[in-house]
This record gives structure tokens, sequence and C-alpha cells, in this order.
């Protein structure tokens, strides 16, 4: 469960990769007291072999993990690296985390990489028909987070980098930052800008899923009122 990742010579470089990383981190990662060892786990073994490959973990096994909240064991890897341990400091990152951290500091170029490992770490996405129209689909994408702050950091650069607002409530453990349709439709074009990135499939296939069904309805309400108008390319 234990690994040492050797420290001489070893270089912070931002790219997508890396990027994508820190926002698993920031979720589901955590940093130990020791201030050497870096720890993740997930439910998904899928976000933890993209960790393990993108940190080019090779002399490190996976694990498991009791959850705090049930009995089930989870994915888990483990590694110490001091330089990268105080780097994750510097950025933003901390011990026992989850309700007091704060902003952390990407680059612009990267953020949606980030933004897209903490929507795999800790987001979601739903859909529904809203029963008060004759058919209305809706879907939202969320955000969760035992920090407040953090949220409100997260909402306040997605509105400066794409004019989009959100809203925050509170939900059953943690508080939540989402979008409605239109701006979730935004975000999914900035999180997945091009094929082939690093993600959860399993998130992804069902953020395809929901704009599909949405395409659809688009579609079908736009021969219903007999307009003749090319649907809104939801990618562009």
């Amino acid at each position: 469960m234990r690994g040492n990742q050797k420290n001489k010579n070893y270089q912070v470089k931002w790219n997508p990769e890396f990027a994508y990383v820190i926002g698993l981190l920031t979720t589901d990662g955590n940093l130990s007291k020791d201030g050497r060892h870096i720890t993740f786990t997930s439910k998904d073994i899928q976000l933890v072999k993209t960790f393990k490959k993108y940190l080019n973990l090779t002399d490190v096994k996976i694990g498991t993990k009791t959850s705090g909240f049930t009995d089930k064991r989870y994915p888990r890897i483990q590694f110490s690296n001091t330089k990268l341990y105080k780097w994750l400091l510097k950025i933003g990152l901390m011990p026992k985390k989850s309700k007091k951290i704060n902003k952390i500091k990407i680059p612009n170029r990267y953020f949606f990489d980030f933004l897209r490992g903490s929507f795999d770490g800790d987001g979601g996405s739903y859909s529904y028909w809203d029963p008060r129209w004759a058919s209305s689909f809706m879907f939202y994408i969320a955000f969760s987070s035992g920090s407040l702050s953090h949220l409100e950091w997260l909402r306040s650069k997605l509105k400066s980098l794409l004019k989009i607002n959100g809203h925050l409530k509170f939900g059953r453990r943690a508080w939540q930052l989402c979008y409605a349709k239109n701006e979730s439709k935004i975000l999914i074009s900035q999180m997945y800008y091009e094929k082939n990135l690093p993600c959860l499939l399993r998130k992804y296939k069902k953020l395809n899923s929901i704009l599909k069904t949405d395409e659809k309805e688009v579609n079908r309400t736009l021969k219903l009122n007999g307009r003749v108008m090319e649907p809104v390319d939801i990618y562009a």
C-alpha cells in the first residue's frame, strides 16, 4: 500500500494530464500530516490507474482502503514525494482539506483539465423530464465539496472565464455548485474540448447520453413548431 517515489531531480511541469491529476487530488486526494505522503482513493479503479499513470508511479502498487461511511474497500494508491508535497501546499492543497480548502492556483490554460478532474472526483450530472410542461427535458451538472469557500472560488472562476453563474446549495453531506442545462452545455464543451482526454468513462458516457436525448428533443420541438432552422451546435 505504501511506495517511495524518488525525489531527486523531480520537476513539476504543467500539462493537461497533470492538471487533470491535480483535479483528482483536490477532490479525492489526501496529504498526510508527515509532510511527504500523498494518497488518492476512489471507488473507480479506472481513476486510480489514471492517477498512477500520469504521475509515473511505476514502482507503487495499488492497494485498498475502507470507506469512512461504509464497510466497503476502495482502490487506493499512496506514495512519498516531499518535493511534490511541498509544491501542492503552495498551490492550495493541505492535510485534512475537506472543509477548509479554498482556491487552487491553476494556470488558466489548464483550468478546464483541472475542472474535468474535479468533476470526475466529486462531480455528477442528472436529468429528468419536467412534468410542469408537455415536454421539457432538463439536466444539471454539479460539483460537490465540504468547503463552501472552495465552491465559491470555483463559481467565481467559471463566471470570469465563461460568463456563467450557476447556483450554490447544501445537499445531504456537502455543498453543491450546480449548473442548469444551457450553462451545462457550455461547461461540457470546455471540459471535453477534444477527443481522448483523460476522463472517467462512465461519467463521460452519461453526459453523452444526456446530450443526445436533449438534441433529439430540440429537433422534435423544431419540427412541431414548423420552423426551418438548424439546431444549435452544443459543442461550439
